[in-house]
């Protein structure tokens, strides 16, 4: 299973800053920093919810609270928008000295607007995300009617965001409208993508064709269609953290595959769970077990794997077979399943009493065959080569490295 650690580090300011960092099962592919929305925290479920889920594709994920939110110290009064950008640098600064320096950038919000700021001042990353960010901080004056010009005249006001109090003083509103965005954008050359949902009523889908107006290639969208704000359902941050890690692929270094032409499949995982990552030819995958007994749901269960093998198999082989014999077999679907029945069930098994392994295989060929074809085709799924391997007896040997 992925792991989650506490750490704390100090920000420029000497201030000290509490995170949290989300590791993979396995070594990881890279570090990546998430930035949470404004006055949210780094245990907001969106933020927490992609951070593992990133960790779960193999990538270590350093989340945590801006100064003056959550665990972090500081006075939130006195912190502004380019405080948070400091706070992003010395993030990366404490992974660089402790792990590895961040190639990747995510942020929810406003923390979308830091990110891509902060892109420039952090050398490392290679790629950026925004979810659901404004195309210029000052946006979030917005939340603030009502006290604007309180705080214009005072000084300072306390405001209440989201059901919580907050002292909110001019020098941020200073801050944020003394962001120079577009032309910042415009320097940024790194891959950005930017993620939002057209049903956004915090921030306005508009703001992503702004930011996607102002940057330069390699540069994405990709809608987050029915999502809400602060993606409050579990399957809207999923398919957010899916898009990233497809997405962040393209600009980070591969996972070091030294068996790629070998044949051979590893796999890795921590003692203390069952996620394990396999890697296998260049290509790497998850394997889990249903959290019913225990495991995250993140991947397939051996079982499955086993019969995914099996299927896979057969399918090539009845094509290779069509193929050969110019049969008009346009397509070939295999549904398998795998129990285990008491012996005395099974007409022609060999053992005679306790259970043996059943695998059910149900064929779904489309094509205009008659019915002497079919047939042959049920037959020639026995031979594949994985039924072969798993009908015949096996040898299997065991060591240690």
């Amino acid at each position: 299973m992925t792991r989650s650690q506490r750490i704390e580090f100090d920000n420029l300011r000497g201030q000290t800053l509490a995170g949290r960092l989300e590791l993979p099962p396995s070594e990881p592919r890279a570090f990546a920093i998430f930035a949470h929305c404004f006055t949210c925290g780094k245990d907001i479920a969106a933020a927490t919810r992609i951070s593992r889920a990133l960790a779960a594709k193999g990538f270590g994920v350093l989340r945590f609270d801006f100064t003056g939110l959550g665990n972090s110290g500081g006075d939130f009064a006195n912190q502004n928008f380019s405080s948070n950008i400091d706070d992003l640098v010395a993030a990366a600064q404490w992974l660089a000295e402790n792990h590895q320096a961040p190639r990747l950038l995510v942020g929810h919000s406003l923390g979308g607007a830091a990110v891509l700021i902060a892109g420039n001042r952090i050398e490392s990353v290679a790629a950026i995300t925004s979810i659901g960010a404004p195309s210029h901080p000052d946006h979030v004056q917005h939340l603030l009617e009502g006290s604007l010009e309180t705080i214009r005249e005072t000084g300072s006001a306390t405001v209440s965001l989201a059901g919580r109090a907050f002292t909110i003083q001019s020098q941020f509103l200073d801050d944020l409208q003394e962001q120079e965005v577009a032309g910042t954008l415009r320097k940024l050359h790194k891959a950005v993508l930017i993620l939002h949902s057209p049903q956004d009523e915090i921030v306005n889908v508009d703001h992503a064709r702004k930011l996607y107006m102002s940057l330069q290639h390699p540069k994405s969208f990709v809608s987050l269609d029915g999502a809400d704000h602060l993606l409050t359902k579990r399957a809207d941050s999923q398919y957010a953290a899916e898009v990233i890690a497809a997405w962040a692929g393209r600009y980070l270094p591969p996972f070091d595959h030294p068996d790629t032409e070998s044949g051979v499949v590893r796999v890795s995982g921590r003692a203390d769970g069952f996620l394990q990552l396999c890697t296998a030819g260049g290509h790497d995958w998850l394997a889990d077990e249903p959290k019913s007994v225990g495991g995250s749901g993140l991947g397939p269960t051996p079982y499955d794997l086993l019969l995914a093998a099996l299927g896979t198999c057969t399918s090539m082989t009845l094509g290779m077979y069509a193929r050969h014999k110019k049969l008009p077999l346009e397509s070939v679907s295999v549904a398998l399943q795998h129990d285990r029945i008491h012996a005395e069930d099974c007409e022609d098994c060999d053992k005679t009493d306790g259970k043996v392994d059943r695998i059910q295989r149900v064929l779904t060929v489309v094509g205009d065959l008659d019915d002497a074809q079919r047939a042959r085709l049920v037959e020639i799924a026995d031979r594949c080569p994985v039924h072969r391997t798993i009908a015949n007896e096996i040898k299997i040997e065991t060591r240690l490295s």
